[in-house]
Protein backbone atom coordinates (compact mmCIF):
# COMPACT_ATOMS: atom_id res chain seq x y z
CA UNK A 1 0.00 0.00 0.00
CA UNK A 2 2.87 2.38 0.75
CA UNK A 3 4.31 1.82 -2.71
CA UNK A 4 0.96 2.55 -4.35
CA UNK A 5 0.56 5.65 -2.19
CA UNK A 6 4.02 6.89 -3.15
CA UNK A 7 3.28 6.24 -6.83
CA UNK A 8 -0.03 8.11 -6.57
CA UNK A 9 1.66 11.06 -4.89
CA UNK A 10 4.36 11.07 -7.57
CA UNK A 11 1.75 11.14 -10.32
CA UNK A 12 -0.09 13.96 -8.58
CA UNK A 13 3.08 16.03 -8.18
CA UNK A 14 4.11 15.38 -11.79
CA UNK A 15 0.71 15.62 -13.39
CA UNK A 16 1.94 17.35 -16.53
CA UNK A 17 4.49 14.61 -17.22
CA UNK A 18 1.86 12.02 -16.38
CA UNK A 19 -0.64 13.52 -18.83
CA UNK A 20 2.04 13.68 -21.52
CA UNK A 21 2.68 9.99 -20.89
CA UNK A 22 -1.04 9.24 -21.16
CA UNK A 23 -1.18 11.10 -24.48
CA UNK A 24 1.79 9.11 -25.74
CA UNK A 25 0.18 5.83 -24.69
CA UNK A 26 -3.05 6.84 -26.43
CA UNK A 27 -1.14 7.68 -29.59
CA UNK A 28 0.58 4.28 -29.57
CA UNK A 29 -2.75 2.61 -28.79
CA UNK A 30 -4.40 4.30 -31.76
CA UNK A 31 -1.68 3.05 -34.10
CA UNK A 32 -1.83 -0.43 -32.58
CA UNK A 33 -5.62 -0.51 -32.85
CA UNK A 34 -5.44 0.38 -36.52
CA UNK A 35 -2.88 -2.34 -37.22
CA UNK A 36 -5.08 -4.87 -35.40
CA UNK A 37 -8.24 -3.58 -37.06
CA UNK A 38 -9.63 -5.84 -39.80
CA UNK A 39 -10.54 -3.55 -42.69
CA UNK A 40 -13.57 -4.88 -44.59
CA UNK A 41 -14.80 -2.57 -47.31
CA UNK A 42 -18.44 -3.40 -48.17
CA UNK A 43 -17.65 -3.00 -51.91
CA UNK A 44 -21.11 -1.58 -52.55
CA UNK A 45 -21.65 1.84 -54.14
CA UNK A 46 -24.15 2.84 -51.45
CA UNK A 47 -21.79 2.19 -48.53
CA UNK A 48 -18.19 2.48 -49.74
CA UNK A 49 -17.89 6.23 -49.24
CA UNK A 50 -19.63 6.17 -45.86
CA UNK A 51 -17.45 3.32 -44.58
CA UNK A 52 -14.16 4.76 -45.85
CA UNK A 53 -14.72 8.32 -44.62
CA UNK A 54 -16.32 7.09 -41.40
CA UNK A 55 -13.19 5.07 -40.64
CA UNK A 56 -11.17 8.24 -41.17
CA UNK A 57 -13.34 10.51 -38.99
CA UNK A 58 -15.25 8.60 -36.29
CA UNK A 59 -12.30 6.92 -34.46
CA UNK A 60 -10.40 10.25 -34.18
CA UNK A 61 -13.49 11.84 -32.65
CA UNK A 62 -13.64 8.99 -30.13
CA UNK A 63 -9.94 9.37 -29.29
CA UNK A 64 -10.41 13.14 -28.94
CA UNK A 65 -13.27 12.72 -26.45
CA UNK A 66 -11.31 10.02 -24.62
CA UNK A 67 -8.44 12.46 -24.23
CA UNK A 68 -10.80 14.88 -22.48
CA UNK A 69 -12.16 12.11 -20.26
CA UNK A 70 -8.70 10.99 -19.12
CA UNK A 71 -7.47 14.53 -18.46
CA UNK A 72 -7.96 15.57 -14.82
CA UNK A 73 -7.78 19.25 -15.72
CA UNK A 74 -11.18 19.04 -17.41
CA UNK A 75 -12.91 18.99 -14.03
CA UNK A 76 -10.73 21.90 -12.87
CA UNK A 77 -11.67 23.86 -15.98
CA UNK A 78 -15.39 23.12 -15.58
CA UNK A 79 -15.32 24.01 -11.89
CA UNK A 80 -13.53 27.29 -12.53
CA UNK A 81 -15.88 28.15 -15.39
CA UNK A 82 -19.11 27.41 -13.51
CA UNK A 83 -18.19 28.71 -10.05
CA UNK A 84 -19.84 31.90 -8.73
CA UNK A 85 -17.66 34.97 -8.98
CA UNK A 86 -17.75 35.86 -5.27
CA UNK A 87 -14.68 37.79 -4.15
CA UNK A 88 -12.49 36.40 -6.91
CA UNK A 89 -12.99 37.46 -10.51
CA UNK A 90 -12.76 34.95 -13.35
CA UNK A 91 -10.22 35.63 -16.08
CA UNK A 92 -11.37 34.33 -19.49
CA UNK A 93 -7.78 34.16 -20.73
CA UNK A 94 -6.92 31.62 -18.03
CA UNK A 95 -9.90 29.46 -18.96
CA UNK A 96 -8.92 29.75 -22.62
CA UNK A 97 -5.34 28.74 -21.84
CA UNK A 98 -6.47 25.68 -19.86
CA UNK A 99 -8.90 24.65 -22.59
CA UNK A 100 -6.23 25.02 -25.29
CA UNK A 101 -3.76 23.00 -23.24
CA UNK A 102 -6.27 20.16 -22.79
CA UNK A 103 -7.24 20.29 -26.45
CA UNK A 104 -3.64 20.11 -27.66
CA UNK A 105 -2.99 16.94 -25.67
CA UNK A 106 -6.29 15.39 -26.76
CA UNK A 107 -5.48 15.95 -30.45
CA UNK A 108 -2.34 13.77 -30.41
CA UNK A 109 -4.05 10.38 -30.66
CA UNK A 110 -6.56 11.49 -33.35
CA UNK A 111 -3.72 12.97 -35.39
CA UNK A 112 -1.83 9.66 -35.20
CA UNK A 113 -4.93 7.72 -36.28
CA UNK A 114 -5.59 10.02 -39.27
CA UNK A 115 -1.93 9.88 -40.30
CA UNK A 116 -1.74 6.09 -40.13
CA UNK A 117 -5.04 5.73 -41.98
CA UNK A 118 -3.96 8.06 -44.79
CA UNK A 119 -0.56 6.41 -45.09
CA UNK A 120 -2.17 3.00 -45.38
CA UNK A 121 -4.64 4.18 -48.03
CA UNK A 122 -7.30 1.50 -47.60
CA UNK A 123 -9.98 3.93 -46.48
CA UNK A 124 -9.29 6.21 -49.46
CA UNK A 125 -9.45 3.25 -51.82
CA UNK A 126 -12.78 2.18 -50.38
CA UNK A 127 -14.26 5.69 -50.39
CA UNK A 128 -13.16 6.91 -53.82
CA UNK A 129 -12.89 3.80 -55.98
CA UNK A 130 -16.21 4.60 -57.69
CA UNK A 131 -14.76 7.93 -58.91
CA UNK A 132 -11.92 6.34 -60.88
CA UNK A 133 -11.54 6.74 -64.62
CA UNK A 134 -10.78 3.15 -65.50
CA UNK A 135 -9.61 4.12 -68.99
CA UNK A 136 -6.35 5.37 -67.43
CA UNK A 137 -5.40 1.86 -66.34
CA UNK A 138 -5.77 0.09 -69.69
CA UNK A 139 -8.37 -2.30 -71.09
CA UNK A 140 -11.05 0.30 -71.77
CA UNK A 141 -13.19 -2.40 -73.30
CA UNK A 142 -13.91 -3.66 -69.79
CA UNK A 143 -16.62 -1.05 -69.25
CA UNK A 144 -17.86 -0.80 -72.83
CA UNK A 145 -21.52 -1.59 -73.17
CA UNK A 146 -22.13 -1.18 -69.44
CA UNK A 147 -24.71 1.18 -68.05
CA UNK A 148 -23.72 3.82 -65.52
CA UNK A 149 -25.04 1.81 -62.56
CA UNK A 150 -23.21 -1.34 -63.69
CA UNK A 151 -19.96 0.62 -64.13
CA UNK A 152 -20.26 2.07 -60.61
CA UNK A 153 -20.92 -1.40 -59.18
CA UNK A 154 -17.83 -2.71 -60.95
CA UNK A 155 -15.64 0.12 -59.65
CA UNK A 156 -17.00 -0.36 -56.14
CA UNK A 157 -15.57 -3.90 -56.14
CA UNK A 158 -11.98 -2.75 -56.72
CA UNK A 159 -11.09 -2.70 -52.96
CA UNK A 160 -12.22 -6.34 -52.65
CA UNK A 161 -9.61 -8.66 -54.07
CA UNK A 162 -11.87 -11.69 -54.20
CA UNK A 163 -14.71 -9.86 -56.02
CA UNK A 164 -12.76 -8.06 -58.75
CA UNK A 165 -11.46 -10.44 -61.39
CA UNK A 166 -9.08 -8.17 -63.31
CA UNK A 167 -6.17 -8.06 -60.89
CA UNK A 168 -3.88 -5.96 -63.08
CA UNK A 169 -6.43 -3.14 -63.27
CA UNK A 170 -7.14 -3.50 -59.58
CA UNK A 171 -3.44 -3.26 -58.67
CA UNK A 172 -2.93 -0.16 -60.83
CA UNK A 173 -6.04 1.55 -59.45
CA UNK A 174 -5.05 0.67 -55.87
CA UNK A 175 -1.55 2.10 -56.30
CA UNK A 176 -3.00 5.27 -57.82
CA UNK A 177 -5.45 5.95 -54.97
CA UNK A 178 -2.96 4.94 -52.26
CA UNK A 179 -0.44 7.35 -53.75
CA UNK A 180 -2.97 10.18 -53.43
CA UNK A 181 -3.84 9.05 -49.90
CA UNK A 182 -0.19 9.03 -48.81
CA UNK A 183 0.30 12.49 -50.29
CA UNK A 184 -2.67 13.70 -48.25
CA UNK A 185 -1.14 12.00 -45.20
CA UNK A 186 2.16 13.82 -45.58
CA UNK A 187 0.34 17.11 -46.15
CA UNK A 188 -1.67 16.46 -42.99
CA UNK A 189 1.50 15.77 -40.99
CA UNK A 190 3.15 18.89 -42.38
CA UNK A 191 0.10 21.00 -41.52
CA UNK A 192 -0.11 19.60 -37.96
CA UNK A 193 3.62 20.08 -37.37
CA UNK A 194 3.57 23.63 -38.69
CA UNK A 195 0.51 24.48 -36.59
CA UNK A 196 2.16 23.05 -33.47
CA UNK A 197 5.26 25.11 -34.23
CA UNK A 198 3.21 28.28 -34.52
CA UNK A 199 1.39 27.59 -31.24
CA UNK A 200 4.42 26.65 -29.14
CA UNK A 201 7.10 28.90 -30.59
CA UNK A 202 5.63 32.05 -32.10
CA UNK A 203 2.74 32.81 -29.73
CA UNK A 204 4.86 33.39 -26.58
CA UNK A 205 7.15 35.72 -28.54
CA UNK A 206 4.35 38.19 -29.25
CA UNK A 207 2.46 37.97 -25.94
CA UNK A 208 5.10 36.82 -23.47
CA UNK A 209 3.73 38.77 -20.49
CA UNK A 210 0.16 37.60 -21.04
CA UNK A 211 1.39 34.07 -21.71
CA UNK A 212 3.33 33.94 -18.43
CA UNK A 213 0.37 35.38 -16.52
CA UNK A 214 -2.14 32.88 -17.84
CA UNK A 215 0.30 29.99 -17.37
CA UNK A 216 1.03 31.02 -13.76
CA UNK A 217 -2.62 31.37 -12.71
CA UNK A 218 -3.67 28.19 -14.46
CA UNK A 219 -1.00 26.36 -12.43
CA UNK A 220 -2.21 28.17 -9.32
CA UNK A 221 -5.80 27.02 -9.83
CA UNK A 222 -4.66 23.41 -10.24
CA UNK A 223 -2.36 23.51 -7.20
CA UNK A 224 -4.96 25.30 -5.07
CA UNK A 225 -7.50 22.61 -5.77
CA UNK A 226 -5.03 19.83 -4.92
CA UNK A 227 -4.02 21.49 -1.64
CA UNK A 228 -7.66 22.11 -0.73
CA UNK A 229 -8.44 18.43 -1.30
CA UNK A 230 -5.42 17.40 0.78
CA UNK A 231 -6.45 19.76 3.60
CA UNK A 232 -9.99 18.37 3.52
CA UNK A 233 -8.64 14.83 3.70
CA UNK A 234 -6.43 15.68 6.67
CA UNK A 235 -9.32 17.44 8.40
CA UNK A 236 -11.68 14.51 7.73
CA UNK A 237 -9.10 12.07 9.09
CA UNK A 238 -8.57 14.11 12.26
CA UNK A 239 -12.31 14.72 12.62
CA UNK A 240 -13.04 11.00 12.39
CA UNK A 241 -10.24 10.14 14.82
CA UNK A 242 -11.39 12.65 17.44
CA UNK A 243 -15.03 11.64 16.96
CA UNK A 244 -14.20 7.96 17.50
CA UNK A 245 -12.10 8.73 20.57
CA UNK A 246 -14.89 10.79 22.08
CA UNK A 247 -17.37 8.03 21.30
CA UNK A 248 -15.35 5.46 23.17
CA UNK A 249 -14.78 7.91 26.01
CA UNK A 250 -18.51 8.38 26.45
CA UNK A 251 -19.48 4.73 26.02
CA UNK A 252 -16.68 2.97 27.84
CA UNK A 253 -15.07 5.28 30.35
CA UNK A 254 -13.91 2.52 32.65
CA UNK A 255 -12.33 0.55 29.82
CA UNK A 256 -10.50 3.61 28.61
CA UNK A 257 -9.19 4.45 32.08
CA UNK A 258 -8.01 0.85 32.46
CA UNK A 259 -6.28 1.03 29.09
CA UNK A 260 -4.49 4.26 30.03
CA UNK A 261 -3.28 2.80 33.33
CA UNK A 262 -1.62 -0.02 31.44
CA UNK A 263 -0.05 2.18 28.75
CA UNK A 264 0.73 5.28 30.82
CA UNK A 265 4.25 4.13 31.41
CA UNK A 266 5.31 3.97 27.77
CA UNK A 267 2.82 5.74 25.51
CA UNK A 268 1.17 8.59 27.42
CA UNK A 269 3.39 11.28 25.90
CA UNK A 270 2.91 9.99 22.38
CA UNK A 271 -0.88 9.77 22.82
CA UNK A 272 -1.09 13.30 24.14
CA UNK A 273 1.03 14.61 21.25
CA UNK A 274 -1.13 12.77 18.69
CA UNK A 275 -4.29 14.11 20.29
CA UNK A 276 -2.91 17.62 20.26
CA UNK A 277 -1.91 17.24 16.61
CA UNK A 278 -5.40 16.05 15.69
CA UNK A 279 -6.95 18.98 17.54
CA UNK A 280 -4.73 21.40 15.62
CA UNK A 281 -5.69 19.84 12.28
CA UNK A 282 -9.36 20.47 13.03
CA UNK A 283 -8.62 24.22 12.65
CA UNK A 284 -11.44 25.09 15.06
CA UNK A 285 -14.12 23.37 12.95
CA UNK A 286 -15.71 20.76 15.19
CA UNK A 287 -19.31 20.43 13.94
CA UNK A 288 -20.89 19.05 10.80
CA UNK A 289 -22.88 22.22 10.10
CA UNK A 290 -19.76 24.35 10.43
CA UNK A 291 -17.86 22.15 7.96
CA UNK A 292 -20.75 22.22 5.48
CA UNK A 293 -20.77 26.00 5.73
CA UNK A 294 -17.02 26.16 5.08
CA UNK A 295 -17.34 23.96 1.98
CA UNK A 296 -20.31 25.94 0.71
CA UNK A 297 -18.50 29.24 1.20
CA UNK A 298 -15.44 27.88 -0.61
CA UNK A 299 -17.60 27.07 -3.61
CA UNK A 300 -19.74 30.21 -3.67
CA UNK A 301 -17.26 32.80 -2.44
CA UNK A 302 -13.60 31.91 -2.79
CA UNK A 303 -11.22 34.29 -1.00
CA UNK A 304 -9.68 37.12 -2.94
CA UNK A 305 -6.12 36.67 -4.19
CA UNK A 306 -4.69 39.30 -1.83
CA UNK A 307 -2.76 37.80 1.06
CA UNK A 308 -2.41 39.57 4.38
CA UNK A 309 0.92 39.69 6.16
CA UNK A 310 1.09 37.69 9.37
CA UNK A 311 2.68 39.57 12.22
Amino acid sequence: MDKFRMMFQFLQSNQESFMNGICGIMALASAQMYSAFEFNCPCMPEYNYTYGIGLLIIPPIWFFLLGFVLNNNVSVLAEEWRRPTGRRTKDPTILRYMFCSITQRSLIAPAVWVSVTLMDGKSFLCAFSVNLDIDRFGNASLVQGMSESERIKLLARIPCKDLFQHQEIRAAASRYIKCISQACGWMFLLMMTFTAFLIRAIRPCFTQAAFLKTKYWSHYIDIERKMFDETCKEHAKSFAKVCIHQYFENISGEMRSFHFRRSSRDGSDDDSEDKKSDEEKLLGIRAQDDMNKVLWNWHTCKPALALRKDE
